[in-house]
């Protein structure tokens, strides 16, 4: 069952391995071989390989977008962060940063780099900092996912441990259900953690405005999973240094927050995961 989900997952994205996947099944191709991590001779072995995707799409208003990008900076540059990191087996991680808005939009902005000390930490803050800000139509959680879950494969690094980091401040709108790809990234050993940013209030009494009052919610039930996975959510603008600086610690400390959030396999969705 768990192959035939993949296979529906990556023909429902219209990706080219849903394509290799099916002439694969009709004896025309060889299967991939699908990876956890990379294994090559040379990767670097560390503590934590950490993905984080940043929802830049129409509905984060620039105020929102560079709160949300300052929090990781000043997160990846706190004194705690910094503390989490040397606490590791290897005391270091790698990380990238991407942001993403519709089904085939993500762009990576930081590529991978390796965190083993204060001046590589402010390093990779700058380099995150001076990027250009942007804006795109339409949030697809499911997209965003799909174009993390790779990156670990050619990575140069070998992580104890796994992470994809969405935030991001609306549910999946575009492309299939966010249920099959994340189940997808669980499969592969990966675990997803969420920041649903809840600044706004929704006007009407439809089942999207129900979602978007609901976003921490969505994110437990629908987007995140994995040992010891959890959501952060913000609901004020204050919050946004703070949760985001805790959401990183915890990342790579590997623990969670005191109220530990039920995995989604566990239980029924409490909302539509759309």
């Amino acid at each position: 069952m768990r192959a035939q989900s993949s296979l529906i997952s990556f023909v429902a994205a219209g990706t080219v391995m849903g394509l290799v996947m099916v002439l694969a099944l009709a004896g025309g191709v060889a299967a991939p071989t699908l990876r956890l991590a990379d294994k090559s001779a040379t990767a670097i072995p560390v503590d934590t390989e950490l993905v984080i995707a940043v929802d830049v799409s129409n509905s984060m208003d620039p105020e929102e977008q560079e709160l949300q990008r300052e929090g990781y900076i000043t997160g990846l540059t706190s004194r705690e962060f910094m503390s989490a990191v040397r606490q590791g087996a290897h005391g270091k991680i790698a990380i990238t940063y991407f942001e993403w808005a519709g089904l085939y939009d993500q762009k990576i902005v930081m590529p991978w780099r390796l965190i083993d000390g204060p001046e590589s930490a402010d390093a990779v803050a700058n380099e995150i900092q001076r990027a250009p800000y942007r804006r795109a139509p339409r949030t697809s959680i499911f997209g965003a996912l799909q174009f993390a879950k790779p990156l670990f494969d050619a990575s140069g690094y070998n992580g104890l441990r796994r992470v994809i980091d969405v935030s991001g401040d609306g549910v999946n709108n575009m492309g299939p259900p966010v249920t099959m790809m994340r189940d997808e990234v669980l499969g592969a050993g990966i675990v997803i953690n969420g920041l649903p940013i809840m600044l706004k209030r929704a006007v009407g009494y439809g089942m999207w405005e129900m979602q978007f009052e609901k976003l921490d919610i969505y994110y437990e039930d629908c987007v995140t999973g994995g040992p010891g996975s959890f959501v952060i959510p913000i609901k004020e603008r204050a919050q946004f240094k703070e949760a985001t600086r805790q959401k990183l610690v915890l990342e790579v400390a590997g623990r969670t927050p005191e109220r530990r959030v039920v995995p989604a396999q566990t239980r029924n969705p409490r909302v539509f995961c759309s």
